[in-house]
C-alpha cells in the first residue's frame, strides 16, 4: 500500500504578501522572504510611546485630511516581504490607503520606536532603514526612549536616507516635512518617568498553572 507524504507544515511553507495580510488577527508576525518572522515584545515604555506619536500627529494631521495609523496596518514592501511599522502616517497631498489589505502605497511618515535588545535595536537601524527606502517612505523617524533621542531621516533622490533631525529632548517647533506640528518630547519623556521603573514583577498570587 503506498503512503502519502504528511502535509507540509504551515511554517514551512512560504507566503505572499496577500496571504500574510488575510491571516488570524492573532497571527503575529512580520514577512521576511515568504516567511513569518517573530515581532519584538512591546513593554509599556514602548506602547506610551506610540499611543503619544499617534495622539500628537492625529491632532495636527486629522485636520488637515491626512490619517495616521498604528502598529497592526500590514505594509507589502515586496512581493513576499511585509512589515508593520510603529507608527505610520500619510499626508494630506498622497494618495490614500486602502481601507483593507495589505497596503502596497509608501506612507509619508514611519515611525519605529527603538527597543534595547540589540536585535531589535539592529532590525531598526540598519535592516528597515535600507527596506523603508527601497520602499519609497519620505521621512522615517526613529524615537529611542532609553537614549531619550529623535532622528528624522530623508529619502534622498538617490534612494537612501540622509538624517535631517537629531535631537535629545526638548520641545520641537520645526518638524522636517512637518509644517505646524509641534512635538514636546520632554512631556513624552515626562510620561514615560511616571511608570514603575521595575523591569520583573512578580505573578499574582494564587494563580496555578495548567497542568499542576
Amino acid at each position: 500500500m503506498s503512503q502519502r507524504p504528511y502535509p507540509e507544515p504551515q511554517a514551512a511553507r512560504l507566503l505572499s504578501v496577500a496571504e500574510w495580510a488575510a491571516l488570524p488577527e492573532d497571527e503575529a508576525g512580520e514577512l521576511i522572504d515568504g516567511r513569518l518572522v517573530e515581532e519584538e515584545m512591546p513593554d509599556c515604555v514602548h506602547e506610551l510611546a506610540v499611543a503619544w506619536l499617534i495622539h500628537t500627529l492625529r491632532a495636527w494631521l486629522f485636520p488637515r485630511g491626512g490619517f495616521v495609523f498604528g502598529s497592526e496596518v500590514k505594509y507589502a514592501l515586496k512581493p513576499r516581504r511585509g512589515r508593520k511599522s510603529d507608527v505610520s502616517a500619510f499626508l494630506p497631498t498622497s494618495r490614500k490607503p486602502p481601507a483593507r489589505g495589505a497596503v502596497a502605497i509608501p506612507p509619508d511618515i514611519m515611525v519605529e520606536i527603538v527597543s534595547p535588545s540589540p536585535r531589535d535595536g539592529r532590525r531598526d537601524r540598519v535592516e528597515k532603514l535600507e527596506e523603508y527606502a527601497a520602499f519609497g517612505v519620505r521621512w522615517y523617524w526613529l524615537l529611542d526612549p532609553q537614549l531619550r533621542t529623535l532622528e528624522i531621516f530623508e529619502l534622498t533622490r538617490d534612494g537612501v536616507y540622509a538624517r535631517r533631525l537629531g535631537v535629545n529632548g526638548g520641545l520641537l517647533r520645526e518638524v522636517p516635512g512637518c509644517d505646524g506640528l509641534t512635538l514636546d518630547l520632554d512631556a513624552l519623556f515626562r510620561e514615560i518617568d511616571q511608570l514603575d521603573a521595575t523591569e520583573e514583577q512578580e505573578p499574582p498570587q494564587g494563580i496555578v498553572e495548567r497542568g499542576e
